[in-house]
């Protein structure tokens, strides 16, 4: 192309091709959006905002975002496409101008124990390839450094058209066979199995639901290895071997055929094969008893076996390369100057280095990705698109600021820009007011949550929005101040010689009968030091984020329990059975089950959930919602939010104390616009964390520790939880707030402050007093952005 063509292109009109400059959404419908109408630009850092609750994860993630991988997965084959997610088309009238999303949320990385930071990203592949290149003795490909291979041999003999040939395979992998590199093992402490003084005739086996008549303890007894009659302390060697361990075998039981097998193998099969988390209360605690978890004495913790751990690069085997703060690793990776893997360097240097520019250099490549927190799985997601040469793609993050403190914060601003400098479209669902202020545009949901949200109240600059009299606007330059004079401790609760992960023999009295906040950088050690030397004490309650389980089924009101007494009331009001107004019992819809829906599987393509004709969704059978109490059926109480339904039990002829009380307490943790029938399965992690909350409060627990609570937290929410957190100080209760947001800082009665930095530089105590003298110290991190905060 000439000069002169250039410039005659240049100065000719805007082609057609570069028209597209926008997304357009035109009347989304999704959950509680009302009709929404939004053009967004592209190339931009786009910053969504409103309370919690208000509609933006609708937009964002399940229109935009969920738009755009749909779109994406129907331009592979059918083949394909059955095994992958299958995706539902938005309620949305107009989506237009739509680019390839990458969405970089907090969900899970999974918790597999054989994830980790390593397997799941590209840097534990390069440095196993690293080590099968230039560690000595040569002991195999990469497979050889590979904790989820193991060593195998085989043979056997195929016949292909009537000739036998012989084959041979052989696998060298670096699985450590003692604990199939899971790094530790576990065993089952069999006298919480039994009470040895006992025979099986008497109750002898202490397994939860195992009664002498019952069928699994009769296999037992019936079996002819066992004396009924006979304790357990009496028994021979054989007889105790028979009933601890003997391999499954054929016997009759009360003339039925059945197998037999010791007690040890069958309570591992009944119980601990299934998930922990998904087991009835009392089940898991009998578990969490019975089973004891140590590390593998054969690898050490570290997965591999001898002969892995025996090659080596300059006397470091790949087991201790895993084990290295990342940081470290990647000077140690620099320091390699081998030709031969000149590329392969560059590359894996590369990778590492994206870890420690995002604030993540703490990390080590062995370490669980199960254990990293939402914030954590979210930037370690980042890693792979940092270097990524793509443009005009469009990234897509749930609060990348969750876990950050006030000096990583800027770090992930910059990551941000970075990103949209290099051409592409930034979506950002944020709360932080540092975060907003970098966004191009912004764009306000509200006004307000649930049912009274879902509608766009701002679109334009940061500058505009100050001025736009919408909730964000008038919040946005909140800044708190230090408390006056803060309460006196009733007591301590004393740290002594604490050294989980990288805590250095951490001493701390933390005050009881007050508010207490453990901040620092991230990775600096506060989850180690409260929840390593913490939680678990009698009397703690620990209020996390972790998923609830449960089905789509489960809801607030199943959750905190208000349920029952409001089936107990609609019984009594009108004379029938409580089951009737349960929408997993006699009450359900026998169409859709009490589900409200149907659900079709169309098997490559998405399923799709329609609303049940039978009872138009209300999920309950015809005849029960002729039942009423206070003039509502049950269908229209689930349809309730809580504010409405915290008015409705509270007086007149629905007055039910039981369930208003969990209303109230729901109301006061600012989850008042959740509807009692929402599915726990779409909260997010802040929503669950304050649901567990007001579950939690009427405990008997005297000390509660809450993590990073104004996590999806709208700045106006901010004083509404501190409210609550001065309620449940005034009762009685020690808080304990594990917390990066600066107006929690500046409203605590004691800090503690970890430090000075990340991984090995952190793990000591930096600061331990009152927020005015943090602010007027400045001797920390914290202490300088709090000071920046309070105007100090």
């Amino acid at each position: 192309m000439t000069p002169g063509t250039r410039t005659d292109l240049e100065s000719s009109a805007l082609h057609a091709a570069d028209s597209h400059d926008l997304i357009r959404v035109h009347g989304a419908r999704e959950n509680n959006l009302k009709n929404v109408d939004v053009e967004i630009p592209k190339r931009r850092l786009t910053v969504f905002t409103g309370v919690s609750g208000s509609g933006k994860s609708s937009l964002v993630f399940d229109t935009i975002a969920a738009e755009s991988q749909r779109l994406i997965n129907e331009t592979y084959s059918a083949f394909i496409q059955g095994f992958m997610p299958t995706l539902a088309r938005p309620e949305v009238d107009i989506l237009d101008g739509l680019t390839t999303a990458i969405i970089v949320d907090q969900q899970p990385m999974g918790t597999s124990p054989r994830s980790t930071v390593g397997t799941a990203t590209d840097a534990g592949a390069l440095l196993r390839i690293l080590f099968s290149r230039l560690a000595k003795p040569y002991i195999g490909s990469q497979k050889a450094f590979a904790f989820n291979v193991a060593t195998a041999d085989a043979s056997g003999t195929l016949v292909v058209n009537g000739k036998k040939i012989e084959k041979g395979f052989s696998v060298v992998g670096g699985m450590c066979l003692r604990c199939e590199g899971m790094g530790s093992v576990t065993d089952i402490d069999p006298t919480q199995l039994y009470d040895d003084s006992k025979s099986l005739a008497d109750g002898a086996i202490t397994v939860p639901g195992w009664k002498p008549d019952g069928w699994v303890v009769q296999s037992f007894t019936e079996s002819g290895f066992l004396d009924p009659h006979k304790p357990i302390r009496d028994y021979t060697g054989q007889e105790r071997d028979d009933f601890l361990h003997r391999d499954p075998v054929k016997v009759k039981v009360k003339g039925i055929n059945t197998t037999y097998e010791g007690l040890l193998a069958r309570v591992q099969k009944s119980f601990l094969s299934k998930d922990k988390e998904s087991l009835q209360p009392h089940i898991r605690a009998f578990v969490e008893r019975a089973v004891t978890f140590s590390v593998c004495p054969e690898c050490d913790g570290t997965r591999l076996s001898a002969l892995t751990r025996s090659s080596k690069i300059d006397g470091v085997s790949i087991a201790d390369a895993c084990a290295m703060q990342i940081s470290d690793l990647a000077a140690w990776i620099r320091a390699l100057d081998d030709p031969s893997v000149a590329t392969l360097v560059k590359v894996l240097d590369e990778t590492l280095s994206s870890f420690v520019s995002i604030g993540l250099g703490y990390l080590s490549l062995e370490r669980a990705s199960g254990t990293l927190s939402g914030g954590e799985a979210q930037r370690v997601k980042m890693v792979r698109h940092l270097g990524s040469a793509l443009t005009d793609v469009t990234y897509v993050f749930d609060e990348p600021t969750v876990g950050l403190h006030p000096h990583d914060i800027q770090r992930m601003n910059d990551l941000l820009v970075r990103l949209r400098d290099k051409g592409n479209t930034v979506l950002v669902v944020e709360h932080k007011p540092e975060t907003i202020l970098i966004a191009d545009h912004v764009v306000d949901i509200g006004p307000k949550a649930g049912t009274a949200g879902g509608e766009v109240v701002f679109e334009g600059t940061v500058e505009a929005l100050r001025g736009s009299g919408t909730i964000t606007g008038r919040h946005l330059d909140d800044r708190a101040s230090v408390k006056p004079s803060v309460r006196k401790p009733s007591g301590v609760l004393e740290v002594r010689g604490a050294a989980t992960h990288n805590l250095q023999g951490v001493d701390v009295d933390i005050p009881l009968g007050v508010l207490t906040v453990v901040t620092g950088v991230a990775g600096s050690g506060k989850s180690s030091l409260i929840h390593g030397s913490v939680a678990g004490r009698d009397g703690v309650v620990t209020v996390d984020q972790a998923p609830i389980k449960g089905s789509r089924r489960s809801n607030p009101a199943t959750f905190t329990g208000m349920l029952e007494p409001i089936r107990k009331a609609f019984a009594k009001a009108n004379g029938v059975k409580p089951a009737l107004f349960s929408p997993n019992s006699e009450g359900a819809c026998p169409t859709c089950k009490g589900a409200g829906v149907i659900y079709t599987d169309l098997a490559i393509m998405a399923g799709v959930a329609t609303t049940c004709e039978e009872c138009e969704g209300k999920r309950f059978q015809e005849s029960v919602l002729r039942y009423r109490l206070g003039g509502r059926d049950i269908s229209e109480v689930f349809a309730m939010p809580v504010i409405e339904a915290e008015e409705f039990f509270r007086t007149g002829e629905a007055r039910t104390p039981a369930a208003h009380t969990v209303l109230d307490r729901l109301n006061d943790v600012g989850l008042g616009y959740l509807s009692l029938g929402q599915p726990l399965t779409t909260l997010s992690g802040g929503e669950r964390q304050r649901l567990k909350l007001a579950t939690n409060m009427a405990g008997a627990g005297s000390v509660y520790i809450l993590d990073e609570p104004t996590s999806g937290l709208h700045l106006a929410d901010v004083e509404q939880l501190l409210a609550l957190l001065d309620r449940l100080v005034d009762s009685g209760k020690s808080v304990i707030v594990v917390e990066h947001h600066q107006a929690v800082m500046a409203h605590a009665d004691w800090i503690v402050d970890l430090g000075p930095g990340a991984g090995h530089d952190g793990g000591r105590i930096v600061f331990e007093g009152t927020p005015a003298d943090l602010v007027a110290a400045r001797s920390t991190l914290t202490g300088e952005h709090l000071a920046a905060y309070v105007g100090g």
